[in-house]
């Protein structure tokens, strides 16, 4: 339907077909005009009742903990990494996409909710005899977000005690450095994780090498030393045994058995092939064994060991760095005023609505009054 263009203002010019067509602003007017104080006082009246009635609302109270977003940063093991080759890839397990948007759903999560639940024992001051019902009591009373330009992560806890708000708020970001130290989240604690793996793993194998260079022939105090150098001592003894034998050999030419001379040498032969016993009896017990491929095996286990050590090292320096990014802007403090409800607001708001559908109740009964007359 149209909306009328009639000029009149007077209420007795009104036709009933004009109903049909439209209704006039200045017929709207004229027809509200005789109780606008009415519907004033009443609108006013109602906004008191509304702010009397908020008086009678336990106050909420908001507290505040702000936060630093953690930001990306080149670690010092970026160039290390590189010359791992194939082991680069394993170790990484690639950076978060945003580490906002992860730490906040975290401080979100049902271990963190839980954990605030204990220790604010919110079961008993929720009265919930479910637990899941104190998480949800508990989601409804906090706001975690992250500003859009400066990107620092607030952390808004509503409360009936304004203190508890701040310990609450400020237990959110303990909870969050917990849950960071004590799973691999940031890329450097992946790499700790990988490379303590890694190195014992590689130490197993190690000694196995080990036992294994020792199995041909050398002791374990040889290896420690160098076992080239073992090695060489057994080439050695084999040598000076041989040489013992020729001198020994020529004495008895021309000495009997009892000349002091050929009891030297005998004494001197015994005791180079009793050291010669000590090098070849591992050789007898296991069989016989590759002294190079044992020793290689040996010096490869030795030195991957090393990268993975010195790989462990420089994680655990990063991770220790990368623990400081947690950090408070502004901690949360006891609020002063409340944040609900707002009675102000509610009774300027009802006012308003309550004049709205006064005029219309009064317009409307005004207009059907006209009509009938």
């Amino acid at each position: 339907m149209s909306i009328s263009t009639m000029t009149s203002t007077s209420a007795n010019s009104l036709q009933g077909d004009d109903f049909q067509d439209g209704i006039s602003f200045s017929v709207l007017a004229s027809a509200v005009k005789p109780h606008r104080l009415k519907i004033a006082a009443l609108a006013v009246a109602i906004g008191i009742a509304a702010y009397g009635i908020t008086l009678m609302i336990t106050p909420t109270f908001t507290a505040r903990a702000t936060i630093v977003s953690p930001q990306q940063q080149q670690n010092s093991a970026a160039n290390a990494l590189a010359s791992l080759g194939a082991l680069a890839g394993l170790a990484g397990g690639g950076a978060v996409k945003s580490q906002t948007d992860q730490y906040i759903s975290i401080m979100q999560s049902v271990t963190v909710g839980n954990r605030i639940i204990d220790r604010f024992k919110l079961m008993d001051l929720y009265q919930s005899k479910f637990r899941v019902d104190a998480l949800k009591q508990l989601s409804s009373s906090v706001r975690i977000s992250a500003g859009k330009k400066d990107n620092l992560i607030s952390i808004d806890v509503d409360d009936k005690d304004p203190a508890r708000a701040a310990q609450m708020a400020n237990a959110f970001v303990d909870e969050l450095r917990w849950v960071t130290n004590n799973l691999a989240l940031t890329e450097a604690q992946q790499r700790r994780v990988f490379f303590e793996q890694q190195m014992a793993h590689t130490k197993e194998a190690l000694k196995a090498a080990q036992l294994d260079v020792q199995k041909t022939g050398f002791t374990a105090g040889a290896l420690k030393s160098e076992p080239k150098a073992a090695a060489e001592a057994y080439a050695r003894t084999k040598a000076e045994i041989a040489a013992t034998e020729v001198r020994l050999s020529t004495l008895r030419k021309t000495m009997t058995d009892s000349a002091p001379e050929v009891q030297q040498q005998v004494a001197a032969l015994a005791g180079l092939r009793g050291q010669l016993a000590q090098f070849e009896r591992p050789m007898e017990a296991s069989g016989s064994q590759d002294y190079v491929s044992a020793y290689r095996e040996f010096k490869y286990q030795e030195a991957v060991f090393e990268i993975y050590a010195k790989q462990f090292e420089i994680a655990k320096m990063d991770e220790a760095r990368e623990g400081t990014l947690i950090q408070v802007l502004d901690p949360a403090t006891p609020p002063e005023r409340k944040s609900k409800p707002q009675r102000t607001v509610i009774a300027a708001v009802t006012t308003v609505l309550a004049g709205l559908i006064l005029t219309a109740f009064f317009a409307r009964r005004e207009l059907r009054r006209r009509r009938a007359n």
